[in-house]
């Protein structure tokens, strides 16, 4: 299960970027979502990272997970926070979450590795 998450990553957001050029009224809609639900409030970006990689994990999303892992690495995110974070999705969501947990891990390790 060799991914790539970094090169899926990029791909992801230059695909993102060309879906803006045909949608652009529903993708900025999108955008200013996505702003205000990361947005400091109670959670703290890190946090709302985790959870959105779990979430990525729960309905088998490997764009995702990648985007996610690399955000929860690049909001401070330890590899025990993200362990903990795998737990809970394996927990919540069976057998099919184990099988992204480890596709979760990879993610975050090839950007852990990269940063430090």
């Amino acid at each position: 299960m060799n991914k790539n998450y970094k090169e899926m990553a990029d791909e992801l957001s230059a695909s993102i970027g060309r879906l803006k050029d045909f949608m652009p009224d529903l993708m900025n809609g999108f955008s200013e979502m996505a702003a205000a639900a990361k947005a400091e409030g109670s959670l703290d970006p890190k946090t709302k990272e985790l959870i959105a990689t779990a979430i990525g994990i729960a309905v088998r999303c490997d764009g995702c997970i990648a985007t996610h892992a690399k955000a929860a690495e690049r909001n401070g995110a330890s590899r025990d926070e993200i362990l903990e974070t795998l737990g809970m999705a394996i927990y919540m969501g069976g057998g099919p979450s184990v099988v992204y947990a480890i596709q979760a891990l990879d993610a975050f390790d090839q950007f852990y590795d990269d940063a430090n």
